[in-house]
């Protein structure tokens, strides 16, 4: 998001999901038939799913599920992968090989079994191969299983009727088996609700003017479930109130905060931070950074972070932990439960970045091949419920960030077309986009007005003005709100860029003007006032020449305002930084021009009280 310098995750497990393909392969195929599961295994099966594909790679998961009457004491998995199919890393299991012999064996706390429980690891892989000679202690893994019994097909994706303040009819397309559909489970929100023998059923237990999500899940004659069906989104009628999904209108404003998704790791900041501090409760939606743009698609950007770790009790939004078996964790299941605790709250998935922008060259290539697997991503049944739209971050269209993009005017226009034809008006799209007002600058170079007629609104980066990337200064401030005399770079302030964006036609309502929960600084200065020379970066905790404002308005208060901001010389240190008094006015400003509201980069930012998201939200009031 800042476009001054990268911000990456701290780790990444690569386990991106290019693709949501889940490929279940009957253990028939996997096993050789030797000695019955009683026998050699001891009443215990184990099945294998590749879980994902995105290409270059796999993602497969194995689990072991004890049939028998008495507990399983440690297990003991072989298999033979074909040559070029290999395990590149694994978790919950020790995994080892010889050749293209495979071994896992149970960890410490999860060898002990008990009739009917199961556990799983996974791993990541290269190669195309399926697993063969699949033994468990010693005998086949095919357990009890009847050869060639395969588990029901997805039912079709769910439609809603009669939908009132506190109900809702869901209908859904039979899904199919090689012995018979038993029944189907309804899930809301990731959760069961019922199970129903028929193909329709009418929720009456539902909140009014409160979303939720829906899917379907069939269940077998054998008792084996199949994949879970498409999502479908409902909002009851009544609850009173505008939408915070269409800013600008009845009164209402956009208040949008950056959640980063690397943010769990040196940070320590999670999204239990958002409700401790207050700000869950003064704010609108929330944009989740970011996931990746890469081969022309939608990808994940941090699986573990984002769906694997576990939190425990007193890390939890809810206050109660995750367990090792459930089938989401991280932090989307976290935002799952704010959301909970906050009806009206809307969570969108951000692609893109400073880092991941490059992506987009080949994107705009094929701009409906990427929109739809945008949606495929956003609407994966495990955390369908969890996003309410998705924001591209594209830095910077037929311009240069850290890379170039030489794909025309016209590909943003053409981008959000896609998108906004492929996820609907059920969708919120956004975009991120640059606050360049120089002349022939970034906004001159694309189509931003007819892009808008697509998007839902546009988070202009009213802030990285300025910065020590310029080592020798001048320093100046890097978010002003208006232009002033000595000013480095004409157009590089607020107002200009939001004046440009109206001219262009942008509606004034589709604008949010941006925040930075953060400081820009110099070392080797003198000069108080900005305009001075300065001999390089000032140290940071993250990164040279930045500073949370949480440390920098105790370690180097404000000294004075100018152009709107406020800015800060301690020693031979020199910053500038918003502060709540300089984001109040530049919210009375916002709504003075009409804007849609605001949005700030990013949440970790802001003091242990969330000052500046309430000086946010009071200024928009």
């Amino acid at each position: 998001m800042s476009s001054g310098t990268p911000r990456r995750p701290g780790r990444l497990r690569n386990r991106v999901l290019a693709g949501l393909t889940t490929l279940i392969l009957p253990l028939t195929a996997l096993v050789g038939l030797g000695a019955s599961p009683a026998q050699a295994a001891g009443g215990a099966t184990a099945s294998y799913t590749r879980t994902q594909d995105w290409g270059s790679g796999f993602e497969g998961k194995w689990t072991v599920k004890n049939t028998g009457t008495t507990a399983l004491n440690g297990w003991t998995l072989e298999w033979d992968f074909p040559s070029g199919t290999k395990v590149t890393s694994a978790w919950d299991a020790d995994v080892t090989n010889s050749g293209d012999h495979w071994t896992a064996k149970n960890k410490s706390w999860a060898g002990s079994l008990a009739p009917g429980a199961t556990v799983s690891f996974g791993f990541n892989g290269t190669g195309s191969g399926s697993p063969a000679g699949c033994k468990l202690n010693g005998g086949s893994c095919d357990g009890t299983t009847t050869p060639g019994d395969t588990p029901p097909t997805a039912p079709g994706t769910p439609t809603a009727s009669a939908i009132t303040d506190t109900s809702a009819k869901l209908s859904w397309g039979a899904a199919s088996d090689d012995k018979g559909v038993k029944n189907y489970d309804v899930l809301r929100d990731g959760a069961k609700v019922a199970t129903v023998t028929t193909t329709s059923y009418t929720d009456s237990s539902l909140k009014a003017g409160t979303d939720y999500s829906y899917t379907v899940q069939a269940r077998d004659t054998a008792d084996q479930t199949g994949p879970v069906s498409g999502a479908v989104k409902v909002r009851t009628t009544g609850g009173g109130g505008t939408d915070p999904g269409n800013p600008g209108t009845g009164g209402d404003k956009v208040k949008l905060g950056y959640f980063t998704e690397w943010g769990v790791y040196d940070r320590n900041y999670h999204v239990k931070n958002l409700e401790t501090s207050g700000s869950a409760g003064k704010i609108t939606h929330i944009n989740y950074s970011f996931g990746n743009v890469t081969g022309g698609k939608c990808v994940m950007g941090d699986s573990y972070a984002a769906t694997d770790k576990a939190y425990t009790a007193d890390q939890s939004v809810d206050g109660v932990a995750d367990t090792w078996d459930q089938p989401l964790r991280g932090n989307f299941n976290q935002l799952r439960k704010l959301k909970a605790k906050h009806p009206g709250l809307k969570v969108l998935w951000s692609f893109g970045g400073w880092t991941w922008s490059g992506g987009f060259t080949d994107a705009a290539k094929n701009p409906t091949a990427f929109a739809q697997s945008c949606k495929q991503l956003v609407e994966d049944p495990r955390w369908a419920d969890v996003f309410d739209g998705i924001d591209i971050d594209w830095e910077y269209p037929n311009a240069c960030g850290l890379s170039c993009d030489t794909s025309g005017p016209a590909a943003l226009k053409n981008l959000a077309s896609a998108l906004r034809t492929t996820f609907g008006k059920d969708y919120l799209v956004t975009a991120a986009i640059t606050a360049d007002g120089s002349a022939g600058g970034k906004i001159d170079a694309a189509d931003y007005a007819g892009a808008s007629q697509s998007f839902d609104w546009y988070n202009v980066m009213t802030y990285d003005f300025f910065g020590a990337w310029a080592a020798q200064g001048p320093t100046a401030p890097h978010s002003p709100l208006t232009s002033y005399n000595g000013i480095p770079t004409a157009g590089f302030n607020s107002a200009d860029a939001i004046a440009k964006l109206k001219a262009q036609g942008v509606p004034a309502a589709k604008l949010l003007l941006g925040i930075g929960f953060y400081g820009r600084g110099w070392t080797g200065v003198t000069q108080d006032a900005p305009g001075g020379t300065a001999t390089g970066p000032a140290p940071g905790k993250y990164e040279q020449g930045i500073e949370d404002y949480k440390v920098l308005k105790t370690s180097c208060p404000a000294t004075g305002t100018i152009a709107g901001t406020a800015y800060a010389h301690c020693g031979t240190q020199w910053w500038s930084y918003d502060t709540p008094a300089t984001i109040k006015s530049k919210m009375a400003w916002a709504k003075s021009q009409n804007l849609g509201g605001a949005f700030f980069w990013e949440f970790s930012g802001d003091t242990s009280n969330g000052e500046l998201v309430s000086a946010i939200n009071d200024g928009l009031k």
